[in-house]
């Protein structure tokens, strides 16, 4: 039987053996009316939701199929489809710089006309936008957010007679608190170097100055006399973020997020530098721990404190597809509310949807009302080039090094690689 063509193909499962050969193909031949769409979803953890949804669509969409494609490595495994022209139907991916860089790329379908894109909160259509966009378009809808800000033990605040900080001094004193009971503060795991990143993003998102990354790319490669720079503005963030890490566990270098994980499931630490991502994989190690979550008060005026947030889940459909509208239903069906709000249920996420139901994870309800409030901002690591390694450049940070030697590399590298890519996009 011949296949259908272009990403319309589909495996067809006939029994290994010549006599078998003969009745399978009838039934194969059966289903050729059946479109077949390539769904590209990169979060390993989310298989099994994203199976029950396909199964569901599937029952009310007999004509269409699913086949939802996992790899290990999905940054590597989209750049090798797109490089052969194997852009998949419908895909998911996190809304960071890298999904920014192939939406620029023209890659992705506009889908503005959704109905779907007017019902996102502002805050987060923002930040999905700002990541990049071909023209004017709306490449990819938010179909999860996540947040980063401080997860803490509610036993041992309540044990220790700790209230939840909202200014900078409190979350110091808090953390004072702890150590001088015995008590680790922050468990802290520098062994993987991205873990140090959220306290990165949170101090630096809420204290660097307004349009920081617009003005920065504006001034090109002139970034010592620029009005900008890392060393200029980000001094107080990186000195709080050290002093933070300097209430870690004494074995910080050699733990990492797994590690950090089960600790602080298992009570070894008051508070834990990490956002709703981590929240499931702390509760497969106890699904009783008694978890709450608090921003990071980066100042002492609580009315100036938000909350960092990302687009977890994106949802994009490819540019040439050869099933525009049976890719378009599936993605309608993917982003009505019922489904959106089981899913962010299901994964300790935020529905990116203004007229969502309120979050009923009590892990969560230190954060949720910055959503409600739109006091919302993005990663400000997804500004930086994926040729920066921050991670390292943090994590030698935090093991010693100095903030000015910090700032100044960040400083440089940036200056290089806006001298390689400004002038070309100026062309």
């Amino acid at each position: 039987m011949k296949q259908p063509h272009g990403r319309a193909r589909r495996a067809v499962r006939c029994a290994a053996g010549a006599a078998a050969l003969a009745l399978v193909l009838p039934g194969c031949a059966a289903q050729d009316d059946v479109v077949t769409l390539d769904f590209f979803q990169f979060k390993p953890e989310a298989v099994a939701n994203f199976s029950a949804i396909i199964d569901e669509f599937e029952a009310a969409n007999p004509g269409i199929r699913v086949v939802q494609n996992h790899v290990p490595d999905a940054d590597t495994a989209i750049r090798t489809l797109l490089v052969k022209d194997k852009t998949p139907d419908v895909l998911t991916l996190n809304g960071n710089g890298r999904y920014g860089d192939l939406a620029k790329a023209c890659v992705f379908a506009d889908l503005s006309d959704l109905p779907v894109v007017e019902q996102v909160r502002p805050a987060v259509s923002d930040i999905i936008r700002d990541l990049g966009s071909c023209g004017d378009e709306v490449n990819a809808v938010p179909f999860s957010s996540n947040a980063s800000g401080i997860l803490y033990n509610r036993d041992l605040f309540e044990q220790y007679g700790v209230e939840v900080p909202t200014t900078w001094d409190e979350l110091l004193d808090a953390a004072r608190t702890f150590e001088a009971a015995g008590v680790t503060p922050f468990y802290t795991t520098i062994k993987d170097a991205w873990t140090v990143g959220p306290a990165f993003v949170n101090l630096g998102g809420a204290l660097q100055p307004e349009g920081f990354f617009d003005r920065l790319r504006a001034q090109g490669p002139d970034v010592q006399s620029g009005e900008v720079s890392f060393s200029k503005d980000y001094p107080e963030a990186m000195e709080k973020l050290t002093a933070l890490y300097a209430f870690g566990q004494d074995d910080a270098a050699g733990r990492d997020y797994n590690a950090g994980n089960a600790a602080f499931a298992t009570g070894e630490s008051a508070m834990y530098l990490q956002g709703s991502y981590a929240i499931p994989a702390i509760r497969a190690v106890d699904p009783d721990v008694n978890i709450g979550s608090f921003p990071y008060p980066a100042t002492n005026s609580p009315e100036d404190t938000v909350v960092v947030s990302g687009v977890d889940v994106g949802v994009s459909i490819g540019r040439d597809t050869d099933h525009p509208a049976e890719a378009r239903r599936f993605v309608e069906f993917l982003m009505s509310p019922e489904v959106v709000e089981r899913y962010a249920q299901e994964q300790s996420a935020f529905s990116p949807l203004a007229t969502g139901a309120e979050t009923t994870d009590p892990a969560l309800a230190g954060l949720a009302p910055y959503f409600d409030d739109n006091r919302i901002i993005g990663f400000i690591d997804h500004q930086l080039p994926a040729s920066l390694p921050l991670p390292q450049y943090l994590q030698e940070l935090v093991l010693g090094g100095r903030t000015e030697d910090f700032l100044a590399t960040l400083d440089r590298e940036w200056s290089k690689i806006a001298a390689r890519t400004i002038p070309n996009e100026k062309d």
